[in-house]
C-alpha cells in the first residue's frame, strides 16, 4: 500500500513539474505597448472606439485563419496606433480595459493586454487616418510588466531585448 501512494505521488509531482516548464516556456501576451496617449470617441463616459498610441511589440506566429500553427515571438516595436472597436458582448469588459490603458497612458511603463491566439489587429502608422477599427482583443487584462520583473531569456527569445527594442521605438529611456 506504501509503494501505490509513493508511486502516486512521484507521478503527480513529475506531472506538476512537466506543467510547470510548459506554462513558463509559452507566452500567453497579445501585445506589449508603451503607451504614449489614448483617444476614445465619441466621449470619455460611453466611448465606442479607442486609439491607443505608442510603441507596440505585436504577437507573430500562431494560429493562422487556415487553421495551421506558425512558431513566432514578436514583431520588432514599432510606433504607432491601435485602433479598436467595442467587443460585441462584452461592451463593460471592455471600457474598464480602455481606463486601465489611459492611466498608464505618458507614464513610460510596460503594459500588456489581449492575448497570443486572439487576433491583436494591427499597427497603424502615425499618419494613417482612423478606418475600420479591429475588435477589441480582451483575454487577460491589462498587465503592468514592472509587476513581473523576473521573466526569464530562453536561448532563442529575448525579453531583455524586446523591451529594450520596445523602449527605443517609443523614445524612452
Amino acid at each position: 500500500m506504501t509503494t501505490n501512494l509513493l508511486r502516486k505521488a512521484t507521478f503527480l509531482c513529475g506531472l506538476l513539474a512537466a506543467a510547470t516548464v510548459s506554462l513558463s516556456a509559452s507566452d500567453p501576451v497579445g501585445a506589449y505597448c508603451i503607451v504614449n496617449k489614448v483617444v476614445v470617441a465619441p466621449d470619455e463616459t460611453q466611448p465606442a472606439t479607442i486609439q491607443i498610441w505608442g510603441a507596440c511589440a505585436m504577437p507573430s506566429g500562431g494560429m493562422q485563419d487556415d487553421r495551421t500553427y506558425t512558431p513566432g515571438w514578436y514583431t520588432t516595436p514599432q510606433a504607432g496606433y491601435l485602433y479598436y472597436r467595442l467587443t460585441p458582448g462584452k461592451e463593460d469588459l471592455a471600457r474598464r480595459e480602455w481606463k486601465d490603458l489611459k492611466a498608464v497612458a505618458g507614464t513610460g511603463e510596460i503594459v500588456a493586454f489581449g492575448g497570443r491566439y486572439a487576433r491583436m489587429g494591427r499597427l497603424r502608422w502615425a499618419d494613417e487616418k482612423p478606418a475600420a477599427p479591429d475588435i477589441y482583443p480582451i483575454q487577460m487584462g491589462v498587465v503592468r510588466m514592472a509587476n513581473f520583473p523576473r521573466l526569464t531569456d530562453s536561448g532563442t527569445f529575448s525579453y531583455t531585448d524586446l523591451f529594450a527594442a520596445l523602449k527605443k521605438a517609443a523614445g524612452a529611456k
